[in-house]
């Protein structure tokens, strides 16, 4: 029959084009445009075999051999078949089960049954190599292809090299028409605007109770741990006064009866706490306002969670900052208070936690946690919460024009 198909080892080839996009080959460090990717293999195929493509099969792995959001997008494309094999992991890695073994029985088969006369080959698994025998045997030419390796050498078995009939090499510039590693160095979103009640609070001199022994009046007794010490032979001091106030101080500060009466801080004043990361305003509680915001889900109806189904399989490509984007303006678009849109506005940037956990929820059907330990990348939550206030900023500011003009 004179057609060609394309088998594609999808953890070979997405592994080695985020090796050499990347530097590294997890494929969380790249963004793929699978149906431009998938345009891309068929166009070069029917190149090169100069036949008709038949299909094209792509293999991979997934947790229970359950279809992730990219092999749900994949297998709706004409002239895709996805054949899943198992994801497992063994000593902190993920590793694929039954794929090399899936791709050997559909060659074998093919071949066997005269289904073509070209077979494209993405791989670079020597396991495959009693399949491409077999295939030759009953006639089929055999294409070879490999990803450009990152250090300039090969990165597949030279056995499957060496039995090919036909060799190619997918350079960067192929692969850059449909892969692109994540940017990771810059910021995804600006700096927060510094609070000037926050700024009251940090500037205002500590309560009497969080001074040191040397800072008190010289009146003023000996600290208890001090004295004890002293007496018990050991040397034990107190530690010296913070430079930040804690919120066990800031607490002292707004009572009643502390140092500095409660008027001189503001009612509605955040505390801020010390991380690994640097300063974070974690109210104690959800605001008023952010437990009032519904929720996507409450906003939606089963029309339009069967249409979003649709659309996040077929056009949503999973970039972290375009998750963001559609989420907010599906968001966005169903609100129909639009008060709810200033109070969003006023809480930047930090996202209510109702609306902030549906949103990592949503991002999560991406394939965002396949290889990440069950947890979204820190990058990926930037990225996703960027992608967020950027398609708020676009909402506002399109609500504001007709308004000036």
């Amino acid at each position: 029959m004179d057609r060609c198909i394309v088998l594609v080892d999808a953890g070979y080839l997405l592994g080695a084009a985020a090796s050499l996009l990347a530097g590294e080959p997890s494929r969380s460090r790249i963004t793929v445009d699978h149906a431009a990717l998938i345009q891309g293999l068929r166009d070069r195929a029917e190149s090169d075999t100069q036949q008709p493509l038949l299909r094209i099969y792509w293999f991979d792995g997934a947790p229970d051999r359950v279809p992730q959001p990219e092999h749900r997008r994949l297998r709706v494309m004409p002239r895709v078949t996805v054949r899943l094999g198992a994801l497992t992991r063994s000593d902190g890695r993920w590793a694929q089960k039954g794929v090399d073994a899936a791709m050997h029985a559909e060659l074998t088969e093919l071949a066997r049954n005269r289904a073509c006369s070209d077979v494209v080959l993405v791989t670079g698994d020597g396991d495959l190599l009693p399949g491409m025998m077999a295939a030759k045997e009953h006639g089929v030419a055999v294409h070879l292809w490999a990803v450009q390796a990152a250090d300039g050498d090969y990165n597949q078995s030279e056995d499957l090299v060496a039995e090919a009939d036909e060799r190619r090499v997918l350079d960067r510039t192929w692969i850059t028409k449909a892969v692109r590693a994540k940017e990771f160095g810059g910021i995804c979103a600006p700096p927060p605007v510094p609070r000037p009640e926050i700024a009251a609070i940090l500037s205002a001199p500590l309560p009497e109770s969080a001074l040191s022994a040397a800072q008190r009046p010289a009146e003023a007794p000996e600290h208890p741990t001090t004295a004890a010490a002293g007496q018990g032979g050991t040397d034990e001091r107190v530690p010296p006064a913070k430079g930040v106030p804690t919120p066990k101080d800031l607490a002292a500060l707004r009572a009643p009866g502390g140092a500095h009466p409660a008027p001189q801080q503001p009612a509605n004043a955040t505390l801020r706490w010390s991380s690994d990361k640097g300063w974070v305003d974690r109210p104690a509680a959800e605001s008023s306002e952010g437990a009032s915001l519904p929720t996507l889900a409450q906003l939606t109806t089963a029309e339009q969670r069967w249409a979003d189904r649709e659309e996040d399989i077929t056009t949503v490509g999973g970039d972290p900052y375009e998750v963001g984007q559609v989420f907010a303006r599906r968001w966005l678009e169903r609100l129909g208070d639009h008060g709810h849109l200033q109070k969003l506005s006023g809480m930047y940037p930090r996202i209510p936690h109702r609306v902030d956990g549906e949103l990592l929820r949503y991002a999560a059907r991406f394939g965002l946690l396949a290889h990440k330990d069950d947890q979204i990348d820190e990058h990926d939550r930037y990225a996703i919460r960027a992608g967020f206030w950027r398609e708020l900023d676009v909402r506002t500011a399109t609500e504001r024009t007709p308004a000036a003009e």
